[in-house]
This record gives structure tokens, sequence and C-alpha cells, in this order.
């Protein structure tokens, strides 16, 4: 440690000195922090020293401490200086060092790349120099062999010359005449060769058509079996759905109409029950009127007899013919009351079940109404799976018109084909005119039976539709029939004796009509609109079915038409008849003009057997070249492999570098020390001091934070315990440290092995790219070789009666075609050669890349591990207790006597404060 930082405590007379202290008043102890049993006891003998009081001589003793502390603190600072520069100074030496560690090896990789380019250079040089010196010998070889027929055809015209001078005008006519038969003979079999050449490749045409044509006829042929097959399971998952819509929807309408009939029932007792109330209720008023009337005729008949005085014989009459009245009149009156409270009863019921009654009305709207919720998806989804299915067939349709389109292109394409084959002969022309013949009843055959097959699943189609229409006429026909099976129902009248079914009635009295809602008059109920919407969707669809079957029978009956006759077909045949013959006639004039001069020049057979050896050996050659060929492609391929290869290592080098980089941190493995030794212990015996037992004293310290124990009090136990907490952190710290360098030194273990292998398969990459090159020379050279074969092969004995046979043209043809061939192969040898140099140069430039990073990556860990050891070598001191001399030690040992007098309860949690401050601070693992 480089210092503590105490509290005064009681030091009043220190505090108003303010001498000795920071910039918060707190007495600051230099030196390391002795915790040894020696310096321990000096702090009891300190307590037992303030239990005696205090005396002059303390004072003393504490100002001359102050005054050593004084310079020990200048001393400590002007350290600190030093050791800062020192710091800043390596930090300086090391970043110039690593600067020009950075610029040699800019330097080297310079040089390197230098050195690289120019061997590439002379690499190049070198091969152009023999290229040119190749291409020079094969030059002077063909002047040469140029020069020499040449002279020989000098020679040849020499002799004729001679000939024609001393022989006689017959033997030069003879001469002349088996020169223009050589000549003929020369250009028939010039043509003959030309003609066997373009059959032949218009044979491979033919081959590569009828191939390509019957794997587009194949697949079309599956793909629309399948979209066939998918439309039917369409149409039968459609019908099957519309059978269950229908089903649903009937059951549905069968329990609206139920409900419909229940409400219409309900409705119409609620109107019989309404009129019936409103009849009640008028024959009520008209008995209140009466009633009325007759209180006021009371009154009036009452009124003359109380006021007027009646004679004898008028009162008896008029009492004896009044009390009958009056019991008539009361009896009436409770009749009539009697009749007015059962009405009144009646009236309240019939409300009671009018209310009732609604509600089931407004229950059975409500159900009304969910049931359409209901079926409303089904007629939704029946709609979608319409619509999917008019795209199917939209796509049938077009894989259709497409197969047409490919069958009417390879017809063409035939007839092109017969066109441009010639026969060679009587025998060759019958047999073609055969063969056509054959060729043209089979197509005509096989596409009757496409349209046979066409024509039949239409038919099958048509007659699936044709049902469904039956059967949908027979449902329609039967709903018609329940529709007019009903009986018209009259319109309902509200009357004042209730709902009747009549037009009109008139009432004697003051009656109230009107019509309901509920009569047939009305333009429709749901049930309808529910039957017509599916009707019209229903009649759509089957018109959009018929439609679609309508148009596929019309293209069946055209293609028909094209096959079987019709006027157009038939003039078109006859032209192309008379086109045939035409040609037939002018092959036959060839043909015996061909035969005449064959046998005017006689039957010679052996150089026709010579050039079939010599086209046997040519045919042989050509097969060596596509062998070769066929090599060549599998070592690009294996070639191709090779870089594929190691693409994908680098692709794997860039995920380990990614993984690397998004590692969140290091994954320490825990090396555990030797028994019985803490790490703290171990530093301290690599330091030089061995006899500080840090078990030992971590087990007095616990003794002394024991209260039981100890006789300290509790601010000084605690002190004792946050001690030992300090040291328990700096032996964890410094395990940490260990285990830190320990995985740092396992991971460049691990970059320098991953860096050894990078560089062995870079090598093998190397090798193998060098391998493939090889292989790919040496079949170059081979292909060269077989050249040089057939070129031989053409100038021997045969080639040379077949080089008198071409004419010079051709010759001249043949080695210009020979030349560009060379010249061509020349080309793609060099930009194959200069396209491995450069793939090999970005390997090259890849994995110098690659080491470079690497070595980074171990100069950023050395870097770190001396990081480290720099750390380890400044927490060493601190921790370690170094040998001092004694009068260190006395002073030491008397100031922390003097920190333990000192120490006061009030600035317990300031003092706490601080020397957890200093232990963060000092403890801080951040670089």
């Amino acid at each position: 440690m480089r210092g503590l930082i105490l509290s005064p405590g009681r030091w009043n007379h220190v505090v108003e000195e303010n001498q000795g202290l920071d910039e918060n008043g707190r007495f600051f102890l230099p030196g390391p922090l002795s915790l040894s049993p020696d310096r321990l006891t000096m702090s009891k003998k300190g307590a037992s020293f303030r239990a005696k009081g205090e005396k002059p001589d303390a004072l003393a003793a504490l100002q001359a401490a102050n005054e050593e502390l004084r310079a020990k603190l200048t001393d400590i600072q002007i350290e600190l200086q030093q050791e800062k520069s020192k710091a800043s100074k390596l930090e300086r030496e090391k970043n110039q060092e690593t600067r020009q560690i950075k610029e040699h090896e800019q330097h080297k990789n310079t040089v390197i790349v230098t050195e690289l380019k120019a061997k590439l250079h002379e690499e190049k040089m070198k091969e152009l120099q023999g290229v040119r010196e190749g291409l020079l010998r094969q030059h002077e070889a063909e002047i040469l062999r140029v020069i020499k027929i040449k002279d020989n055809e000098i020679q040849r015209l020499q002799t004729l010359l001679n000939a024609v001078r001393d022989g006689t005008p017959d033997k030069v006519k003879t001469v002349l005449y088996s020169e223009a038969k050589e000549e003929a003979k020369k250009g028939f079999e010039a043509e003959k060769i030309k003609m066997q050449q373009e059959i032949l490749e218009l044979k491979g045409a033919k081959k590569q058509v009828e191939e390509a044509l019957s794997v587009v006829i194949q697949a079309d042929k599956i793909k629309a079996a399948e979209i066939r097959s998918v439309y039917h399971l369409h149409q039968e998952e459609i019908t099957r759905i519309k059978r269950d819509c229908d089903r649903e929807i009937r059951k549905l309408m069968e329990e609206i109409k139920f409900k419909d009939r229940a409400v219409f029932v309900l409705e119409k007792e609620l109107g019989v029950q309404a009129g019936q109330t409103q009849r009640l209720q008028l024959q009520k008023e008209a008995l209140d009127e009466q009633l009325s009337q007759l209180r006021e005729a009371d009154r009036h008949l009452s009124s003359p007899k109380r006021e007027l005085p009646h004679p004898s014989g008028a009162g008896d009459t008029s009492d004896h013919s009044g009390s009958p009245e009056q019991q008539l009149d009361e009896r009436d009156a409770r009749r009539f009351q009697l009749k007015i409270a059962e009405l009144s009863s009646i009236i309240r019921k019939l409300e009671d079940r009018n209310a009732l009654l609604s509600e089931e009305r407004n229950e059975l709207v409500k159900r009304v109404r969910e049931s359409e919720s209901q079926y409303k998806p089904l007629l939704d989804k029946n709609k979608r799976l319409s619509r999917k299915n008019e795209d199917l067939s939209h796509t049938l349709r077009r894989m259709e018109n497409k197969l047409k389109f490919v069958t009417q292109e390879n017809l063409e394409m035939r007839q092109r084909v017969r066109t441009i084959r010639r026969p060679s002969s009587l025998n060759d022309l019958d047999q073609n005119q055969d063969e056509r013949e054959v060729d043209f009843l089979r197509l005509q055959i096989m596409e009757q039976q496409n349209i046979i097959d066409e024509l039949s699943k239409t038919l099958e189609t048509a007659g699936y539709v044709k049902s469904v229409i039956e059967r949908d006429k027979l449902l329609r026909y039967k709903k018609q029939r329940k529709k007019f099976a009903k009986f018209p129902k009259k319109p309902v009248v509200e009357t004042f004796f209730g709902y009747d079914e009549e037009t009109s009635l008139e009432s004697d009295g003051s009656s109230i009509s009107y019509q309901t809602d509920r009569t047939d008059q009305t333009p429709c109920t749901p049930d309808d609109d529910l039957e017509e919407g599916m009707a019209k969707e229903e009649t759509e669809l089957r018109f959009r079915q018929l439609t679609m079957e309508y148009q596929a029978l019309q293209r069946a009956y055209a293609l028909l038409q094209e096959q079987v006759g019709g006027t157009l077909d038939a003039e078109r045949e006859v032209k192309t008849r008379e086109q045939l013959q035409a040609e037939i006639q002018r092959s036959q004039a060839q043909i015996e003009d061909l035969e005449k001069a064959l046998a005017e020049q006689g039957q010679d057979m052996k150089w026709i057997e010579e050039k079939q050896a010599l086209y046997k050996r040519n045919q042989e050659l050509v097969e060596k070249i596509k062998q070769m060929e066929i090599e060549e492609a599998r070592l690009k391929h294996d070639v191709q492999d090779a870089k594929d290869q190691n693409e994908l290592l680098e692709f794997r080098i860039l995920e380990l570098e990614e993984r690397e980089r998004r590692s969140p941190a290091i994954n320490f493995h825990h090396i555990p020390f030797t028994e019985g030794k803490s790490p703290l212990q171990v530093y301290c015996e690599a330091e030089g001091v061995t006899d500080i037992l840090v078990a030992e004293l971590m087990k007095k310290l616990d003794i002394l934070g024991d209260n039981a124990v100890s006789n300290l009090t509790n601010d000084e136990q605690v002190i004792v315990i946050q001690a030992r907490t300090v040291l328990t952190l700096a032996e964890k710290w410094l395990q940490q440290i260990e285990v830190t360098e320990s995985a740092l030194q396992q991971k460049m273990i691990d970059l320098e092995n991953e860096k050894d292998l990078f560089s062995k398969q870079k090598g093998y990459l190397d090798d193998e790219l060098d391998y493939r090159k090889q292989t790919l020379d040496q079949a170059h050279k081979h292909i060269l070789e077989l050249e040089a074969m057939l070129y031989d092969a053409l100038q021997q004995e045969a080639g040379a009666k077949m080089s008198e046979i071409l004419s010079e043209e051709e010759r001249e043809k043949l080695k210009n075609a020979v030349e560009q061939w060379k010249r061509q192969v020349m080309s793609e040898l060099r930009e194959r050669d200069s396209q491995i140099l450069r793939e090999r140069m970005e390997h090259i430039q890849h994995a110098q890349q690659r080491i470079k990073e690497l070595e980074e990556r171990i100069e950023a860990q050395k870097r770190q591990i001396k990081e480290l050891e720099e750390k380890l070598s400044f927490f060493g001191p601190s921790v370690s207790i170094q040998r001092q001399e004694p009068r260190e030690k006395t002073r030491n040992v008397y100031l922390l006597g003097q920190w333990n007098i000192v120490y006061n309860k009030r600035n317990w949690r300031k003092d706490d404060f601080i020397i957890r401050k200093w232990t963060t601070v000092y403890f801080d693992t951040e670089d």
C-alpha cells in the first residue's frame, strides 16, 4: 500500500495546526500497512498508554511525527511524479517500438510482394518466349511443307508439258480427258462428303430435337395429368361442399320456415288479441258514457223532488214508479261494473301475453339472423372454390395450348428434316419414302389417338355437367312445385273485432281497419331471397362450365378438321405432294447422271476403301479428342471443387473470427493453487517475504474480530474485520489474475496452433492447384499430340490421295481451320495459366492477410499479458511486507499505535467510507 487515510479523532490541537492533513481534514499515514503480531501488541500498549492519560511528552512526539509525516508526504509526492514520468516514458518507448515493428513488417511485406511480382514477370516472359519459339518453328515447318507441295506441282506440270510437246494430239486429248475425269471425280466426291456431313449433322439435330420434344411432351403430359387430377379433385370437393351447403341451407331454410310460421301464428294471435282488447276498450268507453248519462239523469230526476212540494197523490205515484227504475239502474250499474272489471282483467292478461309474444318474436328474429350469419361463410367458401376452379381451368387451357404449340413445332421440324434429307440412291429414296409414309401415318395415328382421348375426356366432363344440370333442373322443378302447392294467402285485415282474412270489413260502430305487414303482397321473404341468390350463383357457375366445355369441344373439333380433312388441308397436301414429286424427279435425274459418270470412269473402288479407312481413322481420332475433352472437363470440375473447398475454408475462418468477435468474454479455466497455500502467500514468497504466514494472520484477525475473545472496542473490531476483508479481496484478485494469465496463455497457444493449421491448409491447397495444373498441361499436350497424329495421317499415302482429291481452296480452308484451332487452344492455355496465377496470388494475399491478423492478435495478447504482469508487480509491494530498516519499522509501529489511540466513534462513518474508497481505488482491476 502506498498510504492509509485516517481521521484525526480527538487530536484537536493537530486539527487546529492543519499540518499533515489532506483537504478533508484527515490524517494521512504513509508507508505500507504492517499487521504483524508485534505491531498488534504495540497497539495494545498504546491503548494502555491512552488509559493513563495524556502527557506533555505526547504533544512533542506528535509534533515530531507530524514533521516526519510531512517530509514523508513530500518524498512520496516526488516519487509519484517520478513514477508517472517513468510510466509515460515507457509508454512512449513502447509506442515507438510498436511503430518501428509495424514499419519493419510493412517493409518486409513490400519486399516480398515486389520479389513475387518480379518472379511472376520473369516466368511470364519465359513462357511467352517459349510460345513464340514454338510458333516460329511451326511456321517454318508449314512453309517448308508448302514449298515441297509447290515443287511437286511444278514437277508434275513440267512432266505434263514435256508429254504434250513430245506426244501426239491424241495423247493430249486422252490426258486432258483423264484430267477432266479426275476433276469431275474430285468434285463429285467433295460434294458427296459435304452431303454426308450435312446428313449426319441433320440427323444429330433431328435426334436432339426429337429428344427435347419427347421430354417436353412427357413433362406436359405429366403436368396436364396432374392438373386434370387436381381439377377433378377440386370438382369433387366443390360438389361435396355444395352438397353439404345445400343440405345445411335446406335445414336452415326449413328451420326459418318453421320459425316464420310460428311467428306468423303468434302475430295472428297477437292481432286477434289486440282487436279484442280494442273492442273491449270501446265497449268499456261506451259503458262509461252510458253510466255517466244515467248518473246525470238520476241527478236531474232527484233535484226537483227535493225542492218542489209534491201533492200526496202525485208523490205516491212517483215513489211507486221511481223505486223500480232505481233498482233497475243500480242492477245495470253493478252489472256494468262487474263487466268492466272482467274486461280490465282480460286486457291485463292480453297485454302480458302480447309482451311474451313480442319477446318470443324478438328471439326468433335473433335466431334467424344467427342462421343467416352461419350460412354466409358457406356461401363465401362456395364462391372462393368456384373462383379457384376457374383459375385451374384457365391454367389447364394454357397448358393445352402450350402442348398444341409444341406438337405443331415438332411437326414443322419433322417436315423440315424430311425436306432437307436427300437420298443417295434409288433404294435409299424408296426406303426414305416408306419411312416418311410410316412416320406420317404413325404421327397421324398418335395425334388422332390424343384427340380421341381429349374428346372422351371432354365428353365425360360434358356428361358430368349434363347430369349436374339435370339434377339442378329437378331440384328447381321440385321447389317450384312446392311453391305452387302452397295455397295463396288472403291479406289479413285488422278490424275492431280482431284480425280477419277479408279485404275489408264494415262494422256498425267506429271500427279501425288496416292491413298487416305479413301478407302475400310483400315483395319476397328471406327464404325467397336466399333461394333466388343461390339459384343465380348456380346458374352462373353452370353457364361458365358449359362455356368452357363448349370452347374445349370447339378446339377438339378444329384439331379433328386439321387431321381428317377440309378444303384448306387438302390444298396444302396437294401442294406438298407436288413439291415432293418435283424433288424426287430432280434427285432421280442427279442419280442417273452420277451413275453414268461412274460407269464411264469404271469401277475403281480402291480410293473408296482408302477413303473409308481414312474416315474410320478420323472417327477414332475424334473419339479420342472427345475423351480428352471429357477428361479436361473432369479436371476442370476437380479444380472448381478445390476452389469451392478453399472458399468454404475461408468462409469458415470468417465465421470463427466473427464468433471470437461476438464472444462476450474469455472462458477462464480455474487453475487450482497448491494445497495449503493461498495466492497471497505464494506471491509473498515469490517476492522474498517468508516470515509472514497469511493463514495465521487471518486466524489472528478472526480472533481479534471476535467480541468474546478480544478486549478491543466495537469500532476497533470492525476495523480489524474490514482489514481481513481487504486481505481476502486481495487474495481473490490475485487468484483471478492468475486465472486470466493462464487463460490468455492458453488462447495464445490455440491461436498459434490455428496459424500452423492454416499454413498447412494453404500449402495443401497450393500443392493441389499445382497438381491440377500439371494434369491440365498433360491433357493439353495429349490433345496436341492427337492433332499432330491427325495431321500426319492426312499427310500419309491415303492422306496424299485425299489431298489430291481436295482442291486448293479446301486445303487452304483446312490449314486455316487447323491454325485457328491451334491459336484458340494456345490462347485458352494462356488464359488458364494467367487465371491460375491470379488465383494463387489471391490465395497468397489472403494467407498473408490472415497471418498478419493472427500476428496482431498475438501481439495484443502479449501486450495484455505484459500489462497484467505490470499490475501484479505494482500490486506486490503494496500487499507484501517489504523488509525495512529498523528505524522505519519502529516508526510504523508507533504510528499504528497512535492511529488506534486517536480513533473516534463519531468519525466512524466518514473513516469507513474513506477506507472503502481506498480499497476500491487500490484494488481496481481496470486498465
